[in-house]
Formats: structure tokens, sequence, C-alpha cells
């Protein structure tokens, strides 16, 4: 088939990428969970490699289906590379871990999880789910001490200082706590630090106005006095 110019050829030796590989017999295509470009690179690896344990371990299988475990912008990069230049299983994945490195290197760590903070449209709930997921993340896992000290230090003041007891318990009684917290500050029981500052602020500026009012009544009636004169007080002649 003639291919125009500026086309890809649609020929069945140039679109199949390992036209030489046959399948064993009886050999069953298992559905792959999806690699898109985003997570843990290494653990698909893994996977791939475990759900493919009835390839026997034949390095053609794992490169040929390797594309079916792809998909998004992990999918655009393999079908766009030359399969030619892959003799093995370990160049492939090499090439693979290569492209999608900075997954590993931008992964969570103890700082980032910290400064993890709970969004305004969030529930309390909603935010641990995420923040919990992050952290199960992190390299060298926590403990369950560690873990709630580090949670903590993520929360903004209105729940901070009310959590503060959770220390050396478990994650869900930090959830448990967290939901009261959340519930006591729309039903007016806690009163949140903004709005507290705010509260703060007014009473100080109304203080100082009523200050000034009275230094400036007082000035008043200095001047008043002054534009008078000195009191006369009469004499009784004898």
């Amino acid at each position: 088939m003639k291919v125009l110019a500026g086309q890809k050829s649609i020929v069945f030796k140039d679109l199949c990428m390992f036209p030489d590989v046959h399948l064993p017999l009886g050999f069953k295509t298992p559905k792959f969970k999806k690699y898109d470009g985003h997570g843990d690179l290494i653990a698909h690896l893994k996977r791939y490699c475990n759900q493919l344990r009835g390839a026997g371990g034949k390095e053609e299988l794992l490169m040929a289906y390797f594309g079916e475990s792809l998909t998004g912008v992990a999918s655009e990069w393999f079908m766009d590379q030359d399969t030619s230049c892959w003799y093995v299983w370990d160049g492939m994945a090499r090439a693979f871990v290569k492209q999608f490195q900075y997954n590993i290197d931008i992964s969570p760590d103890r700082n980032s999880i910290s400064n993890l903070k709970k969004k305004p449209t969030e529930s309390f709930r909603e935010y641990t789910i995420k923040w919990r997921e992050q952290a199960a993340r992190v390299k060298t896992p926590m403990d369950d001490h560690e873990l709630i000290t580090v949670f903590l230090q993520a929360q903004e003041p209105n729940y901070f200082q009310n959590m503060m007891f959770v220390v050396g318990k478990s994650f869900s009684e930090a959830i448990k706590m967290g939901e009261m917290v959340e519930n006591d500050l729309k039903t007016g029981k806690i009163i949140s630090q903004a709005v507290h500052k705010v509260t703060t602020q007014v009473v100080h500026i109304e203080s100082i106005n009523f200050s000034d009012m009275n230094e400036k009544d007082e000035e008043t009636m200095m001047t008043s006095r002054s534009r008078r004169g000195p009191r006369r007080t009469s004499r009784r002649y004898q």
C-alpha cells in the first residue's frame, strides 16, 4: 500500500509493534491494570510481570503485551517508540522508567504532606482520605505515632488546638476527633481563629476610637476654659 507524504503507514507489519511474537497455545491475555503516566511506575512493572506469569518468563511476550497495560500519555509514549532498539525486556523497562522517573522524584515526603492543607470546599473526612493516601506513598513508612504527629502539623489552627490530645492514639480516632471539631465549628460551639481575630480587631479599634473621643472631649473643654479666661472672684469691702 502506498503511503502518502506526511502520513504514517497503515500496513500490518508497520502497525504491529511485535509481529514475530506468537502466543503459546491456550494463552489468555490478562485484564491489565492501566498505567496512565502518573503514580508509582515500579509498582506497575511488578504488577504487570505478576499478571504475565502464564507467559513462562518469555521476554518477547512481556515486551509484546506491555503496551496493553498503558493508557493516556504512557500509551502515547509507548506507541511512538522504535521497538527495534529493544532487544530484551530490561532495555524496554529501563526506557519506561527513564521516561516516567519524575513520578518517583516528586513522590510525597514527610515535609510535603505536613503542608497538605484542607481546602474550604472539602469535608474533614474527604481531606483526611486524600491526606492518608499521600502519606501511604511516603518512602520509609511512618509508624502510628509519627503519622499522627505529621497529620497534626498539617492542620489549620482551628483543628490543631482542639486535636492535640489525639497524640498517641490511632488514626481512626484522629478522624473522629477532627469531625467533632468540624461540627462544633459549624454550630458555633468553637469560635474559629479567623472570627476570633476579626472580633478582637473590632474591639481593639472601638476601644481606640473611644479613647480618642474622650481625649478630644477633654481637649475641647480645656480650650473652652482657656478662651473664657480665669474665673473672677468678688471681694467684699468692709
